[in-house]
């Protein structure tokens, strides 16, 4: 009976680990790979009726369970923020607007990721792509924050061929990272087709006795709309050009997803695999996006900034070819992965994500029946307030703030430009863009809501109608504001300036004692900081010729 007690004693010793960890007994966690696609917009995918051609895509979610009710946040950072912590942006002190290069802001090094429990739960944690969560001090980067490898960038945006990223007019730089060294030598390759190798690369050596988290932030389909030419004459009757270019990258990433899951097949993972796609915010209409039938676009609350082209595809799936309608968020996407690589956080009541998976495979009633998309105090609205729409007391209808709530969805403040932008098809710029509906119940106005469930257009606007509801709503907002940290906007660092660093975007605090490579420096390294130099006045330049435009067409849409 001792020896039975003492296997039993260490058994459950096996099972319950510590830092909250409960392994499930006889059962193989699944490979898991995350893609995240940056600013494609609900109307650019296959299945949606786009005109872009991705027939992977296309196929992988018509085997798996596509998500039709699946909203993420208007913005890179935000999205990426809750995918890797499961909370709430009020709650990691990023509210405002994006991680900017130059800011000295990072997600918070006391919140632990999804990639450091994976870790915990026995997972080999790789990235590649977009980071864009910080990188100020070394502990911020993808190494430091539970990924075991990283090929990528740090910073929102960049060259996709030469990897030139700039910060406004006035910083440039190389960000093109391996670990936390520069890459120079991958300069010129196309950042799609080089993560995808990367991708290929790791399944080729991993051992696969050992659970496998890849998380593939592609930079595609983020201007600068560059692609290769094989792409592009893929689409040469579509006249417009920003449209075009921008087919040619999403059908970039469908060839890229195409050749993981080949090499997920052909390399024995498949069957024990889940494979999630997801964009990270709604795409930019100014930018060759489309959202339609959606309102509104990137950077805004309206259904085109934060309803998402997501997807699961997987063997191990018990319902597979549907379509789910369960309401689900990208911070939800924390607890569930690490659910299904068996871990239980001990206390998980920090957590704003919840565990979708009996929704997604088995088609169980979904946990989730709220989301609280933002309260964003920095950007509150200044002036006019509607005085139909008032906060009754309860709520400053001046604050960026958007929550949905069942079949409602409440928003607050200047949430962004409400217009439709039916397909660019035709000829020419933004000027052309003949049919295009203006925003016609945002002059003045600081409330609006809508039964998205009956309307997921937003074009009735019942906030005057259902005081009611609005009363309810702005009581949530109010409740869930008293939970909030302060905002962490800091200002620009100007030591931040790749100028400083060879050139580099680079972490630039906690380097003091890193020392002076000096006459230590190898020739080669030299010439490429040289180069980097002379391109990053040219870098500067495209960047000014950028904003200029952009301010010419945005003018344009209003003559």
């Amino acid at each position: 009976m001792d020896v039975l007690v003492l296997g039993f004693c260490l058994v459950l010793g096996l099972l319950h680990t510590t830092e909250g960890k409960v392994l499930r007994p006889g059962r193989v966690p699944p490979h898991i790979v995350f893609v995240m696609v940056d600013d494609q917009g609900f109307n650019d995918i296959g299945y949606h009726g786009s005109e872009i051609h991705t027939p992977v895509l296309d196929q992988l979610a018509g085997e798996g369970v596509k998500l039709e009710n699946y909203y993420v946040q208007p913005i890179c950072s935000p999205s990426r923020s809750q995918l890797m912590t499961g909370r709430y942006q009020i709650h990691t002190g990023l509210q405002h607007s994006i991680i900017r290069a130059r800011q000295p802001l990072c997600l918070p090094p006391d919140i632990p990721t999804l990639p450091e429990r994976l870790r915990q739960a026995g997972y080999s944690t790789h990235m590649v792509g977009k980071w864009h969560l910080g990188f100020c001090r070394p502990e911020c980067l993808p190494t430091s924050r539970g990924f075991q490898s990283f090929l990528g960038s740090l910073t929102g945006s960049g060259d996709h061929f030469n990897f030139q990223s700039c910060d406004g007019t006035e910083a440039c730089g190389f960000d093109l990272h391996d670990g936390d060294r520069p890459a120079w030598e991958l300069s010129g390759n196309y950042s799609t087709r080089l993560y995808t190798e990367r991708v290929k690369e790791i399944l080729r050596h991993h051992d696969q006795r050992k659970p496998l988290f890849l998380y593939v932030a592609l930079q595609a389909v983020h201007t600068p709309l560059q692609a290769p030419g094989h792409l592009l004459r893929r689409y040469q009757t579509l006249g417009n050009r920003p449209r075009r270019h921008y087919a040619a990258m999403v059908s970039g990433v469908d060839e890229s997803v195409g050749e993981i899951v080949s090499e997920l097949r052909g390399r024995g993972y498949y069957n024990n695999s889940v494979l999630i796609y997801s964009s990270d915010n709604g795409g930019q209409p100014l930018s060759g996006g489309c959202n339609w039938p959606l309102r509104g676009g990137k950077g805004s609350y309206w259904e085109g900034g934060v309803r998402a082209v997501g997807f699961v595809h997987s063997p191990l799936l018990k319902r597979k070819g549907v379509v789910s309608q369960a309401l689900i968020h990208v911070s939800d996407w924390y607890p569930t992965l690490l659910s299904l690589a068996g871990y239980r956080e001990s206390d998980s009541s920090h957590l704003d994500g919840q565990d979708v998976w009996g929704a997604i495979s088995s088609g169980l009633p979904c946990p989730r029946t709220e989301i609280l998309f933002n309260i964003d105090p920095v950007s509150r609205r200044h002036g006019e307030v509607d005085p139909r729409s008032p906060g009754f007391g309860i709520w400053d209808t001046g604050v960026r703030a958007a929550i949905r709530a069942g079949d409602w969805k409440l928003l607050t403040g200047n949430v962004g430009d409400g217009d439709w932008f039916p397909p660019q098809t035709m000829p020419g710029g933004p000027h052309q863009w003949q049919g295009m509906e203006k925003r016609r119940d945002q002059r003045g106005k600081s409330v609006w809501l809508f039964n998205v469930t009956a309307d997921p257009y937003e074009r009735a606007d019942l906030a005057e109608a259902r005081p009611e509801v609005v009363k309810v709503l702005l009581t949530r907002l109010a409740e869930y504001n008293r939970t909030a940290v302060s905002p962490r906007n800091p200002p620009d660092d100007p030591m931040a300036d790749p100028q400083l660093h060879g050139g580099v975007w680079t972490p630039w605090l906690g380097q003091e004692e890193a020392g002076d490579e000096g006459d230590d420096e190898e020739p080669d390294s030299i010439n490429r900081k040289a180069r980097s130099k002379s391109t990053c006045k040219v870098c500067k330049l495209r960047a000014l010729f950028k904003k200029v435009g952009t301010r010419m067409q945005r003018a344009a849409l209003y003559l």
